[in-house]
């Protein structure tokens, strides 16, 4: 039996069975459905894209997988010197591994080791109110291999603060030799509640930081925001890639950390070293079709595509109103309509998918992340069932 995320398993509907999919589509028994979430905001490329479909079965003809304990393959060393040459800065060094939920793990034990290895005590992450980083818990906890641990032992601590300058500063000013870390969502805090907020608050964050400066941009990387990368306007320490990364296609992510960071651990002691390793690190199906993503995303002016989705979203939804509705945010290739009480959204899931759109709203939140191929008149069919739910009577 099938235990689904974030359900109670008694009372859960039964979920909607897909059984093709290919542009921006999926295809139930009885339904063609518009994906206005990207499957959890990762099929950028849409389904069935020829041509990332031939890179995974090309690559599937040489060997699907290899281990870099020990070993590596052309498709990781290409991958790893296109991020170097395609992200910004001196944002070189990239540790692969198969989830953003542990990519967000290795920056958070890279931070914490970084000072560790330089023989400094600094316990305190801070992080942003209603933050997401992922699922994962207590995994090394119940571990018990010194191997692994030794660089951890300190006890850690977690501060947060809102999105905010004045509480920023103050949380430098109370806490500053004390932090190895600020991780953030940049601009658009997905989970959380499709929070977003202003560079200038990201601007203040890289003036103050002395710890290392972490960008998680699972979620908002490749365009999102409306910008290639927030890491563009501001520099952090240490970036986290996952969903886009790979247009949805296979389950992979990447950490990718600057000079100052990897040279903390570039050492002949052999105790300095990043003791950590997914298995499926660096799969040679990810890379090769992370690789023709890339290539896809430049050649086919993405961000040009992202432009005139933001322009639609706010040409189809500003001043929308309605009692129920508390605000409606746009940004890039996100629009949340927030509602003031989650029970308003009750039943709108069946109702866009009879009008065939899939949506999956969350708490007091009716979103779209879209597949950015999306042509105009699809997009305009989600807010138009967005718009109706509210108009129904």
């Amino acid at each position: 039996m099938i235990w689904y995320p974030y359900e109670q398993m008694k009372t859960m509907r039964e979920p909607y069975k897909i059984l093709d999919a290919e542009g921006v589509y999926l295809y139930t028994k009885d339904q063609k459905l518009i994906d206005s979430v990207s499957s959890w905001w990762c099929m950028i490329h849409g389904y069935k894209h020829p041509e990332l479909t031939a890179a995974i079965k090309e690559q599937a003809d040489h060997f699907c997988h290899v281990m870099l304990g020990g070993l590596t393959h052309e498709p990781v060393q290409k991958l790893s010197d296109k991020l170097q040459e395609y992200l910004p800065g001196d944002l070189d060094y990239c540790f692969f591994s198969d989830s953003g939920s542990v990519a967000v793990e290795v920056s958070l034990k890279m931070a914490l080791q970084y000072n560790t290895n330089q023989g400094r005590k600094r316990p305190l992450v801070l992080a942003l109110e209603h933050a997401y980083h992922g699922d994962t818990f207590k995994a090394m906890e119940v571990g018990d291999d010194e191997d692994y641990h030794f660089a951890f032992e300190e006890k850690t601590g977690v501060v947060h603060i809102p999105t905010e300058i004045a509480a920023l500063e103050e949380a430098f000013e109370k806490y500053h030799d004390e932090l190895n870390c600020f991780i953030v969502e940049p601009l658009l805090q997905g989970a959380g509640g499709m929070r977003m907020y202003d560079i200038s608050f990201l601007k203040r964050a890289r003036e103050l930081c002395d710890a290392l400066l972490i960008f998680d941009e699972v979620a908002t990387g490749f365009g999102r925001t409306g910008n290639r990368f927030v890491a563009d306007l501001v520099l952090p320490d240490i970036l986290v890639l996952g969903k886009a990364l790979t247009g949805g296609y296979i389950g992979h992510a990447v950490t990718v950390a600057n000079h100052k960071v990897f040279d903390a651990f570039y050492s002949d002691n052999d105790r300095h070293a990043l003791m950590h390793g997914p298995t499926f690190m660096g799969n040679a199906l990810a890379c090769a079709v992370a690789l023709k993503g890339i290539e896809i995303f430049e050649r086919e002016n993405y961000m040009g595509k992202i432009k005139r989705i933001e322009e639609i979203s706010h040409r189809e939804m500003d001043g929308f109103t309605d009692p129920r509705i508390r605000e409606v945010r746009i940004m890039g290739g996100c629009t949340c309509v927030e509602v003031h009480d989650g029970a308003a959204l009750e039943g709108f899931q069946q109702f866009a998918y009879e009008r065939g759109v899939f949506c999956r709203p969350f708490l007091k939140y009716m979103y779209s992340m879209v597949p950015y191929i999306i042509e105009e008149e699809e997009l305009v069919q989600i807010f138009d069932v967005m718009k109706a739910w509210f108009r129904r009577g």
